[in-house]
């Protein structure tokens, strides 16, 4: 592996590389050391250096004490996600584990559950304006300000459960093999395990927040548990290598990893800005990291509803030759 070229570091939220693992190891100490999140095609996704161990037996030097067991923050939560369309996930918790969750989407508890709604984040110990602060940051992301805490105050394993708001796929994100870190669209949040932070992301570009489908704002999953978020339509996670693009509907990004770059692009053509039905715009992703994409964005499904809507001149007899005719001789007239 030490011949390996294709390593690379992310700093200042940009990816420097490619290099081999023998440089890397040297570049690390100067960095960020240990936390510093690393990639390479070998590698599942960008990754703490401590967390590979090549990287870790190099940097501490043979014959060394081995390094400290990592300390989690975040409560070690199972879960078991079920239904194909319409999902939902159940979150097994030990005594004394606790899960978040946004308002309104737990869909089953057993009674050793103990639920409390909270205002802000409930892993700010802060004080009273510090939780304001972090309740704004939710209110600007399209979130509730309150989020909801399901606790374990009984002996044995309880359980609690959540289901999805519209057709789609609940995605489940280990964010400790993520790198302690992801990006996703705003109102995606369900449910995490206590100690994962959910804060906001702004786009630096003017034009991204302008034009690129999610505003200004998206939400920033912080921590090394367990988060839930939620996917409309057919999921799709792709990972892309350094320098490689990929153009996207402004709709359809579901989530990505910090180091890759999120810009716009005008479509262009008369001909396609008019009638292609895609917008003016789409976003292009340039890696290295992950991407999830999603095949139905819910502002999709939500203009064909209203597009097929009585008022707005749809209705159950549009396939029909007589339509609103013959709505009106059935008495049906709405």
């Amino acid at each position: 592996m030490a011949g390996d070229s294709g390593w690379y570091y992310a700093q200042d939220g940009k990816s420097v590389g490619p290099m081999s693992l023998d440089e890397l190891v040297r570049k690390l100490p100067t960095v960020g050391g240990a936390e510093t999140l690393v990639y390479s095609p070998s590698t599942t996704g960008w990754l703490e250096a401590s967390h590979i161990p090549a990287i870790v037996d190099a940097l501490c030097g043979a014959g060394a004490p081995p390094a400290p067991p990592v300390h989690r923050r975040s409560d070690e939560i199972d879960y078991e996600i079920f239904g194909q369309e319409m999902q939902y996930v159940e979150v097994t918790l030990d005594p004394g584990e606790t899960v978040i969750a946004e308002p309104g989407a737990m869909m089953y508890m057993t009674a050793g559950i103990q639920m409390e709604t909270l205002f802000g984040d409930p892993s700010n110990q802060g004080g009273f304006w510090s939780k304001v602060v972090t309740a704004g940051k939710r209110a600007l992301t399209g979130e509730s300000l309150f989020i909801t805490t399901f606790s374990n105050g009984a002996s044995q394993r309880e359980h609690v459960a959540f289901a999805a708001p519209y057709p789609g796929k609940i995605l489940p994100l280990h964010l400790d093999q993520l790198g302690g870190e992801l990006i996703c669209q705003k109102e995606s949040f369900i449910c995490a395990a206590r100690g994962v932070q959910i804060n906001i992301a702004f786009q630096k570009r003017f034009g991204v927040g302008l034009f690129g489908g999610e505003g200004f704002i998206m939400q920033r999953l912080l921590g090394d548990g367990i988060a839930m978020v939620h996917a409309g339509g057919t999921l799709m996670r792709r990972t892309l290598g350094a320098g490689e693009q990929l153009r996207v509907d402004t709709g359809c990004l579901v989530a990505l990893a910090p180091s890759v770059d999120y810009d716009i692009q005008f479509i262009g053509g008369v001909k396609n800005t008019l009638f292609g039905g895609e917008g003016l715009f789409f976003v292009t992703l340039t890696g290295p990291g992950d991407i999830w994409l999603q095949s139905l964005p819910f502002s999709r499904l939500a203009g064909r509803i209203l597009a097929a809507a009585p008022e707005r001149g749809g209705g159950r007899d549009e396939g029909s030759v007589l339509g609103g005719l013959g709505r009106m001789l059935d008495g049906d007239n709405r």
